[in-house]
């Protein structure tokens, strides 16, 4: 070789065969994978490089063969008929098993989180990588940014860390859902969702207000409502403004199916005296009544896109993605009523 080292350099540095070190180069049977995963990375660290491109090939994809990958969901994404998380999880675990990288999964509770208390799968060092779905805490940011291994977000960020996320287009969302509505003749249009809670929710709300000034609409704070609790747990009563909007741009399909249900318990009918639209195009706008016009989020597109990029990391802890921003699209459903034909054409012009 023209660097010099050869397959018996590496296997002295590890003091195992020289087939040993043939055999996980070429990812042949017979090496486990905490051993084939550590000759590679000696391999690469001593400037191996193979005689042919396919042998090339086995020793850039070591990150493939066997790594641990956590992935970390407060609990408070959890419920107890399942969640637009529990989906998502279960896409990024697939997309992760294609890479044969295998996943380790935990949920942290709110007193750990509060508390900065290590999950197990860091603190026992059971993990090469970790991808955090849904918002966490600024201080639990903190502390997970200060370990040494690959860290992704998912459905969230934090400008204040340098940490890589994957994210839907919360913003374009927000306006896409506010200018359907305006669109279908609504003027009167308010806003489920605490706009500080999550940096999606933030997000769609800012794009929420994009549109409303667009249109010379006049936003009224009154109509902004909160629908979970400092610890981010919907609330079970939902209270609203004696003067309502003609409708309100909620900021998830989960949220969107408790308004509607609160407002039905007071008589009123939906779309028909009020519209709502949610964001996610999750299971509960299809079984709601009426079902739920809403922004579809490419799921499995976020998780390939995580998966690909933790797999880079993996290879290289070095290397940065930024801020990934995955499109999603109106799906139109039921519960929007054209009012248009309700105001004058002089206000539309």
């Amino acid at each position: 070789m023209k660097n010099g080292v050869k397959m018996i350099d590496i296997a002295k540095a590890l003091d195992v065969s020289v087939v040993t070190v043939s055999n996980a180069l070429a990812g042949r049977d017979g090496v486990s994978s905490q051993l084939r995963v550590k000759i590679c990375e000696t391999a690469e660290k001593m400037g191996y490089k193979p005689s042919n491109t396919k042998k090339s090939k086995k020793v850039t994809n070591y990150s493939k063969l066997g790594k641990n990958v956590g992935i970390l969901t407060s609990e408070r994404f959890v419920g107890d008929r399942g969640t637009f998380y529990w989906e998502l999880t279960a896409n990024v675990s697939n997309k992760l098993s294609e890479h044969n990288i295998y996943t380790v999964y935990e949920c942290i509770t709110a007193k750990n989180e509060k508390e900065r208390v290590l999950p197990k799968m860091i603190s026992e060092n059971k993990i090469d990588g970790i991808i955090v779905i849904g918002q966490i805490r600024r201080r639990y940011i903190e502390l997970l940014s200060k370990i040494d291994i690959p860290l992704i977000f998912v459905d969230f960020y934090d400008n204040r860390f340098n940490v890589d996320s994957v994210n839907s287009d919360s913003y374009f969302g927000g306006y896409t859902l506010t200018d359907h509505l305006v669109e279908m003749g609504h003027r009167k249009i308010g806003f489920f969702g605490n706009v500080t809670a999550t940096s999606s929710i933030h997000d769609r709300f800012l794009g929420y207000i994009k549109c409303l000034m667009e249109n010379n609409i006049e936003y009224h704070p009154e109509w902004t409502l909160d629908d979970r609790d400092e610890f981010g747990i919907l609330y079970t009563k939902i209270n609203f403004p004696e003067d309502m909007p003609t409708a309100f741009v909620c900021n998830c399909d989960e949220t969107a199916f408790r308004v509607i249900s609160a407002l039905k318990s007071k008589g009123i009918r939906v779309p028909e005296d009020i519209s709502i639209v949610g964001y996610d195009n999750y299971t509960v706008s299809n079984i709601c009544i009426p079902t739920i016009t809403t922004i579809d989020v490419d799921l499995e597109k976020m998780a390939e896109v995580s998966v690909e990029i933790m797999s880079k990391k993996l290879v290289d802890p070095s290397y940065r993605e930024g801020r990934r921003i995955i499109c999603g699209k109106l799906i139109e459903k039921n519960s929007v009523l054209n009012i248009r034909g309700s105001y004058s054409e002089i206000v539309y012009g």
